[in-house]
């Protein structure tokens, strides 16, 4: 079996309820699973390719600067997918079972757009508690936020930085430093020489001697130093090797300041037809820590289910629905009297995961699906920008509980950072308005929003190395699918992040500890993820390589690749 699917196949998989699971286990978990080979530790997967006009390596020739060179392919064995069996492990209808270039500043902004008439306090008094706000949103003063599984996991930076640059970077790892830039750069500038004349030199290295020559506008160096690492680097060879290439072009795109250009063209589009899985859908099926972040979420929302008889669930950003095939095939499961299931997804036309034809196509394919597993469902898509979605809009009715779910989608509002307007928040606040009974948030945990250039590209460095390492558990080097996902989801986020500032930057991730704060600062109360849905994903994880890793941390669960946190995902009320 492949991971793309013939046009019936596709179809027939809505109905199939063993095909994502486990092979060999009874602790299954009604969400998709691959197939782990304990004696190589590797994650078995089919590798058949489709063409798409977008997934060719050379895709940066258009870049501003020279063209992208690679050296040959590396090999790798091509694994099969075996046959899967599914069973679900939450059964909550049971009775007998119990329950500008960088961030412009805050204050400055406020006071700039706002008349003296209009502030009730004195300018001191106002000032001093903008500067309280900041410091709740910016100040990680919470160690276990930010150290889930070792010490500096909101800004990692090991042996291979720990160079005089990289030091003098280190001492501004953390969102909570308030020292201008200004200062970074003079210390990195100080002892640049002594960094200069270290060999060998790492592709980290070299790539951050590269940002440095950016950050204090030695442009000219810069360019030729990143049409040298561009003969360095491909696309298709070690994980070191694919992130190092993907940075150097999103530094040529912020060179060339067409960060947002490219960030537009390598949109993760759907494939040409059903039968073959869009890029991001990929990424979710090979990558078990956002796979677990979605099981945690719908863990979650299954068991709020208890005692309703209807349920609407409020989501403002379905992308290709994955989540929701695996939330319905496990409803399917649950004994008893199935609630009746409304799901309102918002078709933001500026969404960066919005499938082509909109969500018109994935509520088809859920109806199909809910219909096959006599599932009640129906599915209502609203058609607005997120920012200026109402709660009259939203059509919440009497008698239904209300769940809204945050999966991979916040980071895409701007906010106080940005501008006054702060639409985070605002969306946060106006959920809250419709009293829920469970807010679910899956979050990327990274400090990728308020952090300026240089801290930001070490930053983006550590995360995405710890995914494209993953990816090597996955699929082949040689895969398309395998390029298609590095090429169309991680390369424009990275480019994204690197290149881009203000407005323009829409990929604007948080560490754990900001999100808390955040949803706080909305009135919402923790709910921590229940012990049935912990010890199901801990004993799930287990039949995966081991360097997969989970951690509960103060009612969240986070997931990671080794000792680097790479998903939170956390309940609330």
């Amino acid at each position: 079996m492949s991971l793309v699917r013939t046009q019936d196949q596709y179809s027939r998989s809505y109905g199939n309820l063993k095909l994502y699971a486990l092979n060999g286990s009874s602790d299954t978990s009604g969400i998709p699973s691959p197939i782990f080979n304990s004696d190589k530790h590797k994650i078995m997967y089919a590798t058949e390719s489709y063409d798409s006009e977008c997934c060719d390596p050379n895709f940066f020739l258009d870049s501003p600067m020279e063209e992208f060179i690679h050296p040959s392919i590396s090999s790798h064995s091509v694994n099969q997918l075996h046959s899967m069996t599914m069973q679900n492990p939450f059964n909550y209808f049971d009775t007998t079972r119990h329950e500008d270039r960088y961030q412009p500043n805050f204050e400055s902004e406020y006071f700039e757009s706002h008349s003296p008439d209009d502030i009730d306090y004195n300018e001191d008094k106002m000032r001093l508690k903008l500067q309280e706000l900041e410091r709740a949103l910016l100040d990680d003063n919470d160690d276990e936020d930010d150290d889930a599984f070792g010490p500096n996991q909101s800004m990692e930076i090991d042996c291979e930085w720990s160079n005089p640059i990289g030091d003098a970077l280190l001492l501004h790892d953390s969102p909570k430093e308030s020292s201008s830039l200004d200062s970074i750069l003079s210390s990195i500038s100080s002892n640049k020489e002594v960094s200069l004349t270290s060999s060998p030199q790492t592709p980290k290295q070299l790539l951050y001697d590269c940002a440095v020559m950016i950050s204090e506008g030695n442009i000219e160096e810069a360019s030729t130093t990143i049409n040298d690492l561009r003969q360095r680097f491909s696309i298709q060879g070690e994980p070191s090797q694919r992130i190092a290439a993907y940075m150097v072009e999103a530094l040529a795109a912020r060179v060339a300041t067409s960060g947002t250009g490219l960030y537009k063209a390598l949109k993760c589009k759907e494939p040409p037809s059903n039968d073959q899985l869009s890029a991001m859908q990929v990424l979710f099926e090979v990558c078990p820590y956002f796979r677990f972040g979605f099981m945690a979420a719908n863990g979650a929302i299954i068991e709020s289910f208890k005692n309703e008889k209807r349920v609407q669930i409020i989501d403002f950003d379905i992308g290709q629905g994955s989540q929701y095939i695996t939330l319905i095939q496990t409803i399917a499961n649950q004994r008893g009297k199935l609630p009746h299931l409304r799901l309102t997804g918002v078709d933001d036309p500026q969404s960066v995961q919005r499938a082509n034809g909109g969500l018109k196509v994935i509520g088809q394919r859920l109806k199909q699906l809910a219909e096959s597993l006599d599932v009640p469902f129906e599915f209502e898509a609203v058609a607005a920008k997120t920012a200026v979605v109402s709660p009259v809009m939203l059509n919440c009715q009497a008698g239904e509980a209300l769940i809204v779910n945050f999966a991979f989608q916040l980071h895409h509002m701007p906010d106080e950072s940005v501008s006054t307007i702060n639409q985070r928040d605002r969306l946060l606040r106006m959920v809250k308005s419709l009293n829920p009974k469970l807010v679910t948030v899956v979050e990327q945990d990274m400090n990728a929003n308020t952090a300026p250039f240089l801290p930001r590209f070490v930053e983006a460095h550590n995360y995405y190395s710890a995914v494209f390492q993953s990816l090597d558990a996955t699929l082949p080097r040689d895969s398309q699918e395998r390029l298609n996902v590095e090429k169309q989801c991680l390369a424009r986020e990275i480019v994204n992040i690197v290149a881009c500032e203000g407005e323009e930057r829409i990929e604007r991730y948080e560490v754990a500890g900001k999100w808390k704060a955040r949803m706080m600062m909305a009135g919402f109360v923790s709910t921590p993820i229940s012990p049935n849905v912990n010890e199901t994903i801990r004993g799930l994880i287990k039949q995966y390589c081991d360097r997969y890793k989970v951690k509960e941390e103060t009612g969240a669960l986070h997931f990671g690749w080794e000792d680097k946190i790479l998903i939170v995902a956390s309940a609330w009320s």
